[in-house]
């Protein structure tokens, strides 16, 4: 093998990858004999990572690419893919996402993602997924836990992870996730203020201990950031990355020099970003995405996020970081509001090039560039000993980026992805609404008389952020009955903050139902005269709810609202609906005779 690699090397260096067609070789070179049933890609462009071939051939023996230039004879024996008309790319890598799960990485994979940098996830799920290390998914890498200050970004979850206060804690803390697996070190700098809330960061002092300690032991220190200070501070400290660009205001204009100069790269993650101030994917509107995405997966498609930041911030700072030639990878940041596993990628290169990046410098941002910067020297290229993982698709995407999206084949590995069969396994899952309630008439749910029970579905809970207190209690009621819900609390400033009650109308918790027979619910809610919010959770919204506002006054008075009101909800697949506080303070409101009418 040794010697068929070095003879295969000297075949592809003679061919310079200029970036523009290569005459084909005036003499035939002898068949490549492969030491497996190979494959062979023939007559295709390909767009190696950096450059492009015209009309070239690839070959493949095992997981491994054996040779790539123009005229090389198709070995016999071998899996023969005609290529005319269809360019060949390594396979693509995604350089922010955070994985929930097995499913995440056959996503990504359907995609042509091939390789996906979980940016923080639970150790045991990432070991478990990796030590799996099947063919008909991702490949993962993972930051695993993340560094932030207590109350930070990061703790808003709902489990409990290791936190940082001081300088001294930053060398223990990366060695504890270097022994958890991780395969680089993401630190969260940020105090909210692109959001405008106030949100407990790290100190400078700290920061900087912990990007040092990474690369004391040989890790990258990658930097979550959502202002523009705090991106600049991070890059001066010495970062290796920023896994956002700011979206706050556009950066100065020496910014770009200035990430350059510290030989730093940025994830513009341009996709949530837009979201951040309320641009609208069309993904799932293209046939040649939605096809392969369930109704989960199309229901994040249509997630929102509120509206912050500076439009157009972001995409601003694309040119000067090209100018600079700084180094830009392509992300997703899925399962965020508005994107999906693999499918994101594909919108996400578009928006690099609408934001000045070439076709080709968009690719590249998606294969060599992030398998440069994170140590991945077996990826990410189409060269002679490089794994094979490559994507087929129709057309030209150095010309047209959206070409991306007519995928011919996947290849992780060298072993070909059933794309045909998972589009089938996305076809045959239910796409309906919830179960229908169980009653007909349904009307009343609660009239709390007798305490937080409903008439079907769970019975109303207290419910609280992290580090915010919820209660429910038996009070008066409206028109003088002798039960309402009393809900008491406080919500405390965190990055995710509430302090309330919740209905789920189905048994299980957070289980679609379809109330579609109804227009809306109402309530009678008496409260302090300050403003509280209702909010509904849908399935094809998953976690983030459609908020309306309240701001019920020191007499009981009836709240009615139609499901429409909420971001265009229709009914048919509600899983909860929440009434309390999200704003800091204390939390005191009654409600009685909750209905859907």
């Amino acid at each position: 093998m040794v010697g068929l690699v070095a003879w295969v090397g000297a075949l592809a260096d003679s061919a310079a990858c200029s970036g523009t067609a290569v005459p084909p070789a005036p003499v035939e070179p002898a068949p490549v004999a492969l030491l497996h049933a190979g494959l062979a890609f023939t007559h295709v462009r390909v767009f190696d990572g950096e450059h492009t071939l015209a009309d070239a051939t690839v070959l493949v023996d095992g997981d491994r690419i054996v040779a790539v230039g123009p005229g090389i004879a198709a070995p016999a024996g071998s899996v023969v893919v005609d290529g005319r008309g269809e360019t060949l790319l390594p396979g693509l890598i995604d350089a922010h996402v955070h994985v929930h799960g097995a499913a995440a990485l056959e996503q990504s994979l359907a995609f042509g993602v091939t390789t996906v940098l979980d940016m923080f996830a639970l150790p045991r799920g990432v070991k478990q997924l990796r030590a799996e290390d099947r063919p008909d998914r991702a490949d993962l890498r993972s930051a695993g836990i993340l560094a932030t200050a207590p109350g930070g970004h990061g703790t808003e979850y709902g489990f409990a992870i290791p936190t940082l206060t001081a300088p001294e804690q930053a060398g223990p803390w990366v060695d504890a996730r270097i022994a958890e697996g991780s395969d680089y070190i993401k630190i969260v700098f940020e105090d909210g203020r692109a959001y405008k809330r106030a949100v407990a960061a790290l100190d400078t002092p700290t920061f900087t201990a912990v990007v040092e300690a990474a690369h004391r032991r040989g890790k990258l220190a990658v930097v979550h950031i959502s202002d523009y200070d705090h991106a600049r501070l991070a890059i001066d400290q010495g970062a290796d990355g920023l896994v956002h660009m700011s979206r706050d205001r556009v950066p100065e204009a020496d910014f770009g020099a200035r990430v350059a100069a510290h030989h730093a790269f940025v994830t513009p993650t341009l996709t949530v970003t837009r979201g951040l101030y309320g641009g609208a994917t069309q993904l799932a509107k293209d046939p040649a995405i939605a096809a392969l995405l369930d109704p989960e997966a199309l229901g994040n498609l249509e997630m929102r996020f509120p509206f912050v930041g500076e439009p157009g911030a972001a995409e601003q700072a694309i040119a000067q970081l090209r100018d600079a030639h700084t180094q830009i990878l392509c992300g997703s940041d899925a399962p965020n509001p508005g994107t999906a596993y693999g499918a994101t990628m594909h919108e996400e290169l578009a928006l690099l090039v609408t934001a000045g990046l070439s076709a080709s410098a968009a690719l590249i941002a998606a294969t060599s560039a992030p398998a440069s910067r994170f140590g991945l020297t077996d990826r990410g290229r189409i060269a002679v000993g490089a794994r094979a993982d490559l994507l087929l698709v129709e057309g030209d995407p150095t010309v047209e980026i959206a070409a991306t999206r007519r995928i011919a084949g996947i290849w992780r590995g060298g072993h070909r992805f059933d794309r045909d069969g998972y589009r089938a396994r996305v076809a045959a899952a239910p796409r309906d609404a919830g179960p229908e309630a169980p009653h007909g008439e349904l009307g009343m749910v609660s009239d709390f008389e007798a305490g937080p029970a409903a008439s079907f579905g769970r019975s109303w809970a207290a419910s609280a952020g992290p580090g915010s207190k919820a209660a429910i209690a038996v009070v008066a009621g409206a028109h003088g009955s002798k039960g309402a819900l009393g809900i008491t609390g406080e919500v405390v400033a965190n990055a995710k903050t509430w302090a309330g009650a919740t209905w789920m109308p189905g048994a299980k918790a957070f289980a679609p139902v379809n109330l579609s027979g109804k227009q809306g619910f109402s309530f009678a809610a008496r409260g302090d005269g300050k403003p509280y919010v209702v909010m509904v959770f849908a399935r094809k919204r998953r976690l983030v709810p459609a908020v309306q506002p309240v701001q019920p006054g020191a007499t009981f008075a009836t709240m009615s609202f139609t499901w429409s009101q909420f971001d265009d909800l229709d009914g048919k697949d509600v899983a909860a609906i929440f009434i309390g506080g999200i704003a800091p303070g204390p939390v005191d409101l009654a409600i009685d005779d909750f209905r859907l009418q």
